[in-house]
């Protein structure tokens, strides 16, 4: 698949004619609520049987060609390459589809298991009426080869609200995990509404992961926090009730998310992690925790200090960045998870946590600030897509921040009053695939469900394959 940005005056039927692709077809992979508005600026999803992939510094053609599946000549010829030892960092090149001649007695599966695709996805490239009857010296199209990556994915709605996020996206999941049972000062827990949730998981083949935290809306946890890590009977009775709950429910994973620990008790921390790990792995299941975006180990503040990288490193299963907020929703108005600060923290944490226990963090959701900012004044959070129907309704433009890689545009309201948005789209998505892939990470963690992305799951399926542990 590709991505078009539409411009001034183009329509719906130009693009499909542009690209031989019917217009159904594009309103279905990109939910189109009217295919006859479209937003300048918008970034359309067009699939299409090819990718672009833009070169990076110290990469060769050929290494794009294996990383495809593709040849060099290939390449070469698809994009009238005079030299292709010769091509410069920023240049976009077509990568043009795998072609395949069906051999006597070959069937759609065994294609499909040869080039890790699924049959679906042959089938949707090319005109098979019947999958069962493909004739020998029939040439298809087959999709890109794509790399096997985790993801997970939050949940804060309860019950069967939840329930039904985890069934709309479970088949694009290895993990869900409803947010959160909170510790209690006498190591007891206070439960979630996840019953449902953990049985459409199952039903999805996908891992229902327990998360614990000590922070709510109201209080930071950092007194919590220090009164359980302080005391080792404490931290038995913790463990022991997450134990009680993940094999009662039929959890298979934990996330301990303890945030705003005090710096004091950074060792603290660590010791109860071994701890959890221990117990945790005597039972069969797996740890994971979540980490503040840090740069450095040296970096100061409430959030990063208590947060060891090298050691969550060595004692967790895996971890999730949380690579998200700095669009903070009572801060000013900027990208809330940017690819260039998100490539900082990166470059730090893969020299002291192995990049295939790596999950990078990736919201999910838009923000809509009035201008001029207040300090303290709460930015309005709602869906990317519900970001891009209210640039077409104000008739804005929508523009893209190159560096931090994300769409934002402004708009003047019913009131008189400025705003500006700042959102994800098609070209975010793939800025933050292209990380996982260059950075070689086990995947994407997503927070959080219930905001309706459509562009991100159809490109993060045509990207990826998603390893299934259910």
């Amino acid at each position: 698949m590709i991505v078009h940005v539409v411009q001034r005056g183009e329509s719906l039927w130009q693009l499909a004619q542009r690209y031989r692709v019917p217009l159904e077809r594009i309103v279905a992979a990109n939910e189109l609520s009217d295919p006859n508005r479209l937003a300048i600026g918008q970034a359309v999803v067009i699939p299409v049987p090819y990718r672009y992939h833009t070169v990076r510094a110290g990469e060769t053609v050929w290494q794009i060609a294996r990383a495809y599946g593709v040849t060099v000549e290939a390449i070469g010829q698809t994009n009238r390459l005079a030299n292709p030892a010769f091509i410069y960092p920023g240049t976009p090149l077509v990568i043009p589809a795998r072609i395949h001649t069906v051999r006597a007695g070959e069937t759609l599966g065994q294609m499909a298991a040869a080039y890790q695709v699924s049959v679906q996805q042959i089938i949707e490239f090319n005109p098979i009426a019947d999958p069962n009857a493909i004739a020998p010296g029939q040439r298809l199209i087959i999709p890109p080869a794509k790399p096997l990556i985790e993801v997970n994915a939050f949940t804060v709605d309860q019950g069967e609200k939840g329930a039904e996020q985890v069934r709309e996206v479970g088949r694009h999941l290895t993990y869900a995990a409803p947010f959160a049972y909170t510790i209690r000062a006498d190591g007891g827990l206070n439960a979630v509404n996840d019953v449902a949730i953990i049985q459409a998981a199952y039903a999805a083949r996908v891992v229902p992961m327990m998360t614990v935290t000590n922070f709510t809306y109201q209080d930071p946890g950092s007194k919590l926090a220090q009164t359980i890590l302080t005391d080792a009977t404490l931290q038995t009775r913790l463990l022991e009730n997450v134990i009680q709950v993940m094999r009662a429910k039929g959890y298979r994973a934990l996330n301990v998310d303890f945030e705003n620990v005090y710096p004091s008790d950074r060792e603290r921390y660590n010791a109860f992690l071994r701890r959890a790990a221990a117990r945790l792995h005597a039972e069969g299941y797996w740890l994971s925790t979540s980490l503040a975006p840090k740069i450095s180990a040296e970096q100061k503040g409430l959030l990063y200090e208590a947060h060891d990288y090298p050691a969550h490193g060595r004692i967790a299963d895996f971890v999730v960045l949380m690579t998200y907020e700095w669009g903070y929703r009572f801060g000013p108005p900027q990208a809330i998870s940017p690819v260039n600060q998100i490539r900082r923290v990166l470059d730090y944490a893969v020299t002291v946590i192995p990049r295939e226990k790596i999950m990078m963090g990736f919201q999910i959701y838009a923000r809509d600030w009035v201008l001029p900012h207040v300090p303290g004044q709460e930015a309005e959070t709602f869906s990317p897509k519900e970001a891009l129907e209210r640039a077409i309704r104000y008739g804005a433009s929508i523009q893209y921040d190159v560096a931090a890689a994300s769409p934002f545009y402004r708009y003047t309201d019913e009131q008189g009053r400025q705003h500006e948005v700042w959102f994800e789209d098609a070209r975010s998505a793939l800025a933050k695939f292209d990380l996982v892939k260059e950075y070689g990470l086990r995947g994407i963690s997503y927070w959080v469900l219930g905001y309706p992305y459509p562009e991100n799951w159809v490109l993060l399926e045509d990207h990826f394959r998603i390893r299934k542990r259910g």
